[in-house]
C-alpha cells in the first residue's frame, strides 16, 4: 500500500491517506512541522521535528508516531530548533539540521548523539543523501550547499587539524536554499537544488561541478525528480509546477525560459512540496491553499485532490508501507519494543554508560545487501542479553541462521571491496608508469 503523508506547520495535524483510492486512513495529532521536518524513518514510523511554539524559546522538540495511533509516542528535546530531517534506508540514524547551522546525528537504536558538527554560518534548511547513503547533502539559509563523506565525519584528527571536512562546498546561489536532491547513479549521481534565488541548479557530483542554472518565472520552493531522470519538477510561489528538461536543451514556446517544457497548474497559492511516486508517473503536491494533489504526469492532469485543512501544507511524503505485519496482533511489550529511545541532547549524555561505536557495515546498493545492520556495542549486548534470557530453542536456531547468512553476505561484501581496490591500485600504477614511460622518453 502507498501512502500520502501531509503536514502543517500550524494546523497541528499530520493527514494520511491511500494514494490509490484518497480515503484517509488516520490523522496524527500534535504537529506543526517546518519544510522538510517530515520524514517516515525507514517506513517504521514517523518523524517531526517541530516549530518553536514560542519564538523566544532555545528549543522545540522532535516528535515520533507509530502508524497505528494518532498521539505522540515518543518526545526528544534536542539542544537547539532542528529543521530538515533525513535518515538511511535501513532506519539505522536520523540526520537533523539545526538553526544555528550545525548538523546533528542521532543512532536511532539507542537514542545516542554520535556527532555534532557545525556545517553552515546559517541555519540548515534541506538535507538529503546520495543514492548510495555514503554522502549527506547541505543546504542552507546562507545560500551554500555543502556535500558531506559520513565517513570523514567521524575523524577527529581532521577536525583536530582544522581541516575542511566537507567534499564540496557549493556558493553560487545568491539567497537561501530551498531544497535540494539527488539523483541515482552512486558517485555519477547529480544533485539539483534551489533557491530563493529563482534559480535550480544541477551538480555533478563527481565532478564537484554546476552542469547547468535553470531561472524560472518564479521562486522555487520544492523540487521532485522523475525517477528515470528524464525532467525535474519545480513548485513555485506563483502555484505552478513547472516541468524542467534534464538530459536536452528544451527552448520553451511559452518563453518561460531555456529548459523548461511547460507547467501543471491548479493550486491557488504556492507550491511548498512535491513528491513523485515510484510508479515513475503519479506526482504529489501540496501548496498553501490547504490542499494535497495528486497528478497523473503523463496526461498532465490532476488525479485527486484531498483535502488537509485551511492551514498551508508543508511536507509531502509518499510512503510504501508494508501489510504483512498488523501492530494489532502485537503485545503491549512488543508495541514498545517498535519504538526507539528519546534523542539525545548532548554527545556526552552517556558518559557514564557503556561505550559505544558506531558502525555502518559497508554494502553496495543491491537489493541482495539492502539487510545490512547498524548497532552499537550496546544495543548489540542488549540484543543478545535479551536472546538469552527469552528465546526459545527454535528462535535460537532461527538467529543462528540469521547469523551464517549475515557472515555469508558480510564475505561476499569484503571480496567486493578487496576487488575494487584492487583494481584502483592496478590503475594507479599503470597511470603512474605510464607517466614515467613519457617522460623518459
Amino acid at each position: 500500500m502507498e501512502l500520502v503523508v501531509a503536514s502543517s506547520s500550524v494546523d497541528n495535524s499530520i493527514g494520511c491517506w491511500d494514494l490509490h483510492s484518497g480515503i484517509e486512513q488516520l490523522r496524527y495529532r500534535s504537529c506543526a512541522s517546518p519544510p522538510h521536518g517530515l520524514h517516515s524513518v525507514s517506513q517504521h514510523f514517523l518523524a517531526s521535528s517541530q516549530l518553536r511554539e514560542n519564538p523566544a524559546s532555545s528549543s522545540a522538540p522532535i516528535f515520533f508516531w507509530s502508524w497505528d495511533k494518532p498521539q505522540v509516542q515518543v518526545k526528544s528535546f534536542p539542544a537547539e530548533p532542528i529543521g530538515p530531517l533525513v535518515s538511511d534506508s535501513d532506519g539505522s540514524y536520523i540526520i537533523g539540521g539545526g538553526s544555528s547551522g550545525a548538523i546533528y546525528l542521532w543512532e536511532i537504536a539507542s537514542g545516542k548523539l554520535l556527532n555534532k558538527w557545525n556545517a553552515h554560518y546559517r541555519s540548515v534548511t534541506c538535507l538529503t543523501l546520495s543514492d548510495d547513503e555514503s554522502l549527506l547533502i547541505s543546504g542552507s539559509e546562507d545560500g551554500s550547499i555543502k556535500v558531506w563523506a559520513l565517513l570523514m565525519i567521524f575523524d577527529d584528527t581532521m577536525k583536530e587539524s582544522g581541516e575542511d571536512i566537507y567534499m564540496y562546498s557549493f556558493l553560487e546561489h545568491v539567497l537561501r536554499v530551498t531544497s535540494v536532491i539527488s539523483g541515482h547513479g552512486l558517485s555519477n549521481s547529480i544533485i539539483i537544488s534551489s533557491s530563493e534565488d529563482r534559480t535550480c541548479k544541477i551538480w555533478s557530483l563527481s565532478k564537484g561541478s554546476l552542469l547547468r542554472s535553470i531561472t524560472f518565472p518564479s521562486i522555487i520552493d520544492a523540487i521532485a525528480m522523475d525517477p528515470g531522470e528524464y525532467v525535474f519538477y519545480a513548485g513555485g510561489r506563483d502555484g505552478k509546477i513547472y516541468v524542467a528538461a534534464l538530459n536536452a536543451e528544451w527552448d520553451s514556446v511559452r518563453n518561460y525560459g531555456k529548459f523548461i517544457m511547460g507547467h501543471l497548474s491548479d493550486h491557488s497559492e504556492a507550491i511548498t512540496c512535491l513528491a513523485f511516486s515510484t510508479d515513475g508517473v503519479t506526482l504529489v503536491s501540496g501548496s498553501e491553499d490547504g490542499t494535497v494533489r495528486v497528478w497523473n504526469t503523463k496526461s498532465a492532469q490532476m488525479a485527486r485532490l484531498l483535502k488537509h485543512s485551511k492551514a498551508p501544507v508543508s511536507n509531502v511524503l509518499i510512503v510504501r508501507r508494508s501489510t504483512n505485519i498488523s501492530q494489532a496482533s502485537l503485545s503491549r511489550k512488543q508495541e514498545h519494543l517498535l519504538m526507539p529511545p528519546s534523542l539525545d541532547r548532548y554527545t556526552d549524555s552517556r558518559e557514564d554508560e557503556v561505550e559505544c561505536k558506531a558502525v555502518k557495515m559497508l554494502h553496495q546498493n543491491s537489493v541482495e545487501l539492502n539487510n545490512s545492520s547498524y548497532n552499537s556495542a550496546r544495543v548489540m549486548i542488549n540484543q543478545i542479553k535479551e536472546l538469552q534470557e527469552n528465546a526459545s530453542a527454535g528462535s535460537v536456531q532461527m538467529e543462528v541462521e540469521r547469523l551464517r547468512l549475515e557472515c555469508k553476505r558480510l564475505i561476499k561484501v569484503t571480496q567486493q571491496w578487496k576487488k575494487m581496490y584492487n583494481d584502483l591500485q592496478s590503475t594507479f600504477v599503470n597511470e603512474l608508469l605510464n607517466e614515467v614511460n613519457l617522460d623518459g622518453k
